[in-house]
């Protein structure tokens, strides 16, 4: 920006530069914007000078971050003036303040064209460059034949010619139909000559793009391509100016090998021996040096050196029409492939992790070509090494590696590796890290019993990570194998035997604390199996049918109501399988039955019903329940999904733009959820998957691995009927326990006998000065918020368009929650914006939500939370987006509360006292009487305080009236400390209560018992009949003799209070 003779410039320019904070700029910023205003509006009193220096503070001020709403007709009036100076403000303001769609750049149309038809070198220069950044289709309609005769002119500069060539690109990508592909192919050939290397860049770079649209036109440019890089390889004729530290053009020969690589194949033996020799000198002739730019540049020519060779080798794969001759040369071509790959061997060890990333991309892209899998084995060692560096994108490709590399021959110690590396790996990767398991164990698996086996063990470890389609692939192996099917039931009991590990508990390994998950599909596809197959073992000790249910039956308090539905299917089945009868198991499984006959869940009760029912009429019910016969085999819709969430991340593969062109006959499965009376793995049927180009609708409703942070999952367009489960639908392979109807119930409070709209007193909607939205929820979002308190994955907020569910999991003083947003429609949602109003005590950083949601998709996107000290503050949801005409807008409360960052543990006598001795009075130890609890039996209240992740400790206080309980609370400030709580209650009054909370922080203390008290005081008093989800605390201890009290540790206890 030349300042020389604008004193007014550039004092303000000196002004904002001296201002002592923002505040101060802010002022200046905002007066000087105030007298250019002010300028404009008498315009006819300024002269060229005056308006051009007013244009230049304009754009000095748009730089410094202020919003520029004005001025932009004087800016595009400078660009039809005579002079330099004005012409070349107006031109650069304009491309800077202005968009492709504004309206004011109508107005400069033909001033543009004049000036590129012009013969003013720095006039086309200036309007080409304009052009080249903000054009639109209007600007590719009226200059691209003007454009174009710039480009093949010889009386132009090289400068103009190669600003011309990136401004046809520019306007060929806005519309392609600009360029003339009859006449414009020869001439495009005839640019590759270009001596100069600057024009032949720019050309390159259209190349590039046309051949991605249309190869077949321009075939003439193969060979002078192939000529481009020998001469480049060679350094011949290569200016000074054109080398980088030692390299010719390397930009050059990285376009020209990603324009080579749009071409099928090359069918002229000589042009494909000067390539493949160009290829070998390039590949040969890399070293890693320590000067890190010649690096960048020399591995950036290596790396598409071979991607270009992988396309070549892997189009002679897969067979494209080559003629003998070029047949003759194949063996010299695997020979470079596996030079290829022992370069990547060596890339993938080294210790810069870019190249490393590199080498696994490109090696996983070799896969591809025919018999060089053997090749990259050798290999293997070193990619297991990298599933476990510390950059995740490194472990990202490592596992693509591993996935696509696999074979029977290394698939047991591969899935093996997987399933070690799945215990430690982050949230983020154990979806794909489970599903990719689950496709090798079934494509690969030596025998089925290891596939059962390794499908077992694969959910066992990844937990809620699992979705329902691999436990549903397991049945359907079972029920096809009737070899298969007693040791399926052996194994599925052998879990069952295990101890119940709640969600709550924690087991500390390595001296830290992991996360322990109930895993429900473990426990589905056990009961299943047991249910279906179980009266194979009844000659084995401890397996007859009254033994098997009590075994189920056991877990059922701790089971989510997702899975009740398949318990109730696996009683039917063992009290059919049980003959004769027997009169006691009969009457456990009929008193079930009729306890969930009023169950609030629909599907559930009508389950019960007509179980029930069904059961009393005898011999007929062999018939009615019959084993479920064997399914049809199709390909497994897991290797579907797979393939749909792959990521290429090169600019554009070739390989896949043509893969996309043809057409897949692929079946694939789809779970069609059942009405009743059978689990949904006994309703699959076959779809076909129709061409990526087919404008019809795919009627699939495959759900499985969840897509990238921000990633699109299609799910089944088919519209949802009235009884429709739309989170099932929608959310289904997210494991979200959700409402089983579009008319939305509550989930089930884990406090037996409690509803769970008052375990947290504050409302999920928050309360804004702003119209009510004529959009309105479906069901109670205030319920919603208080489940989700409770548990960690369920429903937000959910109206006749959208659906936002939440899964989140919480270690320590660190949480990840993750958002899935679901279009319910066939119409896209738009505008849509999601901002996090974090509380101060929370660090909270949410992930990129797309601007659209398609119809009938889903959105995930994880949102990070840390925990900086204790505060019952809650975070809030801002979220927008349009349908039509409406605009809806909600905040919704984040169930990112103070019990999250709770870790109950168990205290014991010995511990307990020194620790309330020494947290002593006030502030660390307070005390207060609460008034106006909702009166509870003693043992719902201790269950309330386990749902809040409070240990209630028996035995520890004499009085039976009275509970005790221990947790630490983690913080980034605190890490983890001890807290203790006393509730005592008066067996006459349950309306009141004395509550004692003691920690080592005043802050921690304080809020904890604000906290419990406002849970106490909000506790609602309709029961329900569901059994309590988490386990009975134990039994207080009975008042003992006086006598006992004084040696009793209770009794110094109740001193001690």
């Amino acid at each position: 920006m030349a300042l020389s003779g604008m004193r007014g410039l550039s004092v303000f320019i000196s002004d904002v530069r001296n201002c002592q904070n923002k505040e101060q700029e802010r002022l200046r910023v905002d007066k000087e914007l105030g007298n250019v205003r002010t300028r404009f509006k008498n315009e006819k009193g300024l002269t060229p000078y005056e308006k051009k220096k007013y244009v230049w503070k304009m754009l000095y001020i748009y730089m410094l971050g202020y919003d520029v709403d004005f001025g932009h007709m004087e800016a595009v009036s400078l660009i039809s003036a005579p002079k330099y100076p004005e012409k070349q403000v107006g031109y650069i303001v304009t491309s800077c303040l202005l968009n492709e769609n504004h309206d004011f750049l109508r107005l400069a149309i033909n001033t543009v064209r004049n000036d590129i038809i012009g013969r003013n070198e720095t006039f086309q220069c200036l309007a080409l460059t304009m052009v080249g950044n903000i054009g639109g289709r209007e600007f590719a309609e009226s200059l691209a034949p003007d454009v174009q005769k710039l480009i093949i002119s010889s009386s132009c500069r090289p400068l103009v010619r190669k600003k011309a060539a990136l401004c046809l690109l520019r306007l060929y990508r806005k519309n392609p139909d600009v360029v003339n592909v009859d006449g414009w192919a020869d001439r495009m050939a005839q640019l590759l000559d270009e001596r100069d290397l600057g024009v032949l860049t720019s050309s390159m770079s259209l190349l590039v793009a046309l051949v991605a649209n249309n190869h077949e036109a321009y075939w003439s440019c193969l060979p002078k391509c192939v000529k481009t890089l020998e001469r480049l390889a060679r350094n011949q004729d290569i200016p000074q100016e054109y080398t980088y530290y030692g390299i010719p053009s390397p930009w050059l020969q990285v376009k020209t090998m990603r324009a080579l690589q749009y071409f099928p194949t090359i069918e002229d033996p000589n042009t494909r021996r000067s390539l493949f020799e160009v290829l070998q000198r390039i590949l040969m002739g890399t070293d890693v040096v320590k000067n890190v730019n010649k690096n960048n540049a020399s591995h950036a020519v290596l790396f598409e050196a071979l991607a270009l060779v992988n396309m070549l080798l892997c189009l002679v794969g897969i067979g494209t029409g080559l003629s003998p001759q070029t047949v003759m040369h194949l063996d010299a071509e695997k020979e470079m492939m596996s030079q290829c790959v022992a370069l990547l061997g060596k890339f993938i060890a080294v210790r810069e992790p870019n190249i490393r990333y590199l080498g696994l991309e490109n090696m996983t892209r070799m896969l591809m070509v025919t018999d060089v899998q053997d090749i990259i084995k050798r290999h293997q060692a070193q990619i297991i090494t990298s599933l476990k560096d510390p950059d995740i994108s490194i472990r990202r490709r490592a596992l693509d590696l591993l996935y696509g590399m696999c074979d029977v021959s290394n698939a047991k110690d591969i899935v093996e590796e997987i399933l070690q590396y799945l215990s430690t790996a982050e949230f983020a990767m154990r979806e794909e890290l489970s599903l990719k398991a689950a496709i090798l164990a079934e494509k690969f698996a030596p025998d089925l019993s290891w596939y059962v086996d390794v499908i077992l063990q694969l959910i066992d470890k990844a937990g809620d990570f699992v979705s329902d389609d691999i436990w549903f692939r397991v049945v359907q192996f079972v029920t096809n194998n009737e070899d298969l099917q007693p040791y399926a039931a052996v194994k599925a009991k052998e879990y069952l035997d295990k101890p119940a590990i709640h969600e709550t508990m924690v087991k500390f390994q390595n001296g830290l604390p992991p996360f322990s998950f109930n895993i429900p599909a473990m426990f589905k596809v056990s009961a299943y199996i047991l249910g279906e197959f179980g009266h194979l073992l009844s000659r084995r000790p401890g397996c007859s049918p009254k033994e098997l249910f009590s075994i189920i039956h056991d877990k059922l308090p701790t089971v989510s109501t997702s899975t009740i539905p398949i318990l109730l299917s696996t009683y039917a089945k063992i009290l059919m399988h049980s003959q004769p009868p027997d009169p006691e198991l009969q009457n456990q499984i009929w008193a079930i039955f009729s306890k969930y006959e009023s169950c609030i869940d629909v599907e559930i009760q009508q389950r019960a019903a007509e179980y029930f029912a069904l059961s009393r009429k005898g011999a007929a019910l062999m018939d009615i329940l019959a084993e479920m016969p064997k399914f049809p085999e199709r390909q497994s819709s897991l290797i579907k999904k797979a393939e749909d969430t792959e990521v290429d991340t090169a600019e554009q593969s070739a390989i896949k733009l043509r893969a996309q062109q043809q057409v897949s006959n692929a079946l694939v499965v789809t779970d069609q959820r059942p009405a009743n009376g059978t689990p949904l793995v006994g309703q699959l049927s076959l779809v076909k998957v129709p061409s990526m180009n087919n404008n019809t609708d795919v009627n699939s409703a495959d759900r499985g691995l969840s897509p990238e942070n921000g990633a699109l999952t299609t799910v089944d367009p088919q519209p949802p009927s009235a009884d429709a489960d739309l989170l099932g639908d929608l959310l289904g392979p997210l494991a979200i326990e959700g409402p089983p109807t579009s008319a939305v119930q509550s989930q089930h409070n884990i406090v037996s006998g409690l509803e769970s709209d008052g375990v947290v007193e504050a409302a999920a909607i928050v309360p804004v000065d702003e119209p009510q939205n004529s959009v309105q929820p479906i069901g109670n979002t205030a319920e919603r918020f208080n489940a989700l308190c409770l548990k960690d994955s369920g429903v937000l907020y959910e109206n006749p368009h959208i659906q936002i569910g939440i899964k989140a999991e919480w270690r320590l003083h660190h949480g990840r929650l993750v958002l899935f947003l679901g279009n319910k429609n066939t119409t896209p949602l738009v505008s849509v914006q999601a901002i996090i109003l974090p509380p101060a005590h929370l660090k909270m950083e949410l992930s990129l939500v797309p601007e659209i949601i398609p119809p009938r998709a889903q959105v995930q996107c994880p949102l990070e939370v840390v925990n900086l000290h204790p505060s019952r503050d809650v975070a809030v949801l801002d979220f927008s987006y349009k349908f039509g005409n409406n605009a809806v807008n909600v905040k919704l409360r984040l169930p990112a509360v103070l019990s999250k960052f709770l870790q109950p543990i168990s205290v014991s006598v010995e511990e307990f006292f020194p620790q309330w001795r020494l947290l002593s009075g006030p502030p660390l130890k307070l005390q207060e009487v609460v008034r106006g609890v909702k009166p509870l039996p003693l043992m719902e209240v201790a269950n309330l305080l386990n749902s809040f992740r409070l240990n209630v400790c028996p035995g520890l206080d004499p009085n039976p009236n009275n509970l005790v309980a221990s947790t630490t609370f983690s913080s980034e400030s605190t890490q983890a400390l001890l807290c203790l709580i006393r509730i005592e209650t008066d067996p006459a009054d349950r309306t009141q209560l004395r509550m004692t909370i003691a920690s080592g922080d005043p802050t921690l203390t304080f809020e904890l018992k604000e906290f419990i008290k406002e849970q106490l005081v909000s506790i609602p008093t309709a029961p329900r009949p569901q059994p309590p989800q988490v386990p009975p605390a134990p039994p207080v201890a009975q008042p003992t003799s006086s006598a006992a009290a004084l040696s009793d540790p209770g009794a110094l206890l109740a001193g001690l209070l």
